[in-house]
């Protein structure tokens, strides 16, 4: 019984993971005298291309400055910008379907240190004023697997139950059946 336990145990798959953002143009702190003319954002694994992903890039003026759709390439998602005006700090923010299901958002800043062409302002089609930043939009239910917990926080966790109580569940329902299956053919025998 020991080594059923154990087997089932140790063949379990590892229960899906979120996205990690592993690399990003630019680059969290980067300073630079040239503004981009797109953000990349690359993850560790494929990002679903469900319609609900956002990139917002936020500069010193307030204003949003991406220009049209978010593209969902495989692992990179991008998003492509409108010459940057004012020196300063930009903020991206992001929030995009991770493979197993669940939103993942974070922030990425860097420094426009000269100013650029741009003119300050918000692009049309744009958040307007009040309306909450791209992390903290919710996910439409229709692109939630079913199962799938919509409640996952922006440390990563989703508050779901860990697949080993799961397992051991299971495990002891198999053992307790089994125990009884036994007693009765024993009773059954006499």
């Amino acid at each position: 019984m020991l080594a059923l336990v154990l087997a089932l145990m140790l063949g379990t798959a590892p229960a899906s993971a979120h996205n990690v953002l592993i690399g990003s143009s630019p680059s969290d702190g980067d300073q630079l005298d040239t503004p981009p003319e797109t953000v990349t954002l690359t993850f560790d694994q494929p990002v679903q291309d469900a319609g609900t992903n956002e990139i917002a890039v936020t500069g010193p003026d307030g204003g949003n400055w991406v220009e049209g759709p978010v593209r969902v390439d495989g692992s990179d998602v991008t998003a492509a910008l409108r010459p940057l005006g004012p020196e300063g700090e930009y903020v991206i923010g992001f929030r995009v379907l991770s493979a197993d299901g669940h939103p993942v958002s974070d922030e990425i800043r860097f420094t426009l240190t000269e100013p650029g062409p741009g003119a300050a302002g918000q692009t049309p089609g744009t958040a307007p004023t009040g309306e909450s930043p791209p992390q903290a939009r919710e996910v439409p239910e229709s692109v939630v697997p079913d199962g799938a917990d919509e409640a996952a926080d922006q440390d990563g966790s989703d508050g779901g139950i860990p697949v080993w109580v799961w397992v051991i569940g299971a495990v002891a329902l198999l053992t307790i059946g089994l125990a009884v299956a036994l007693r009765m053919g024993r009773s059954h025998e006499e």
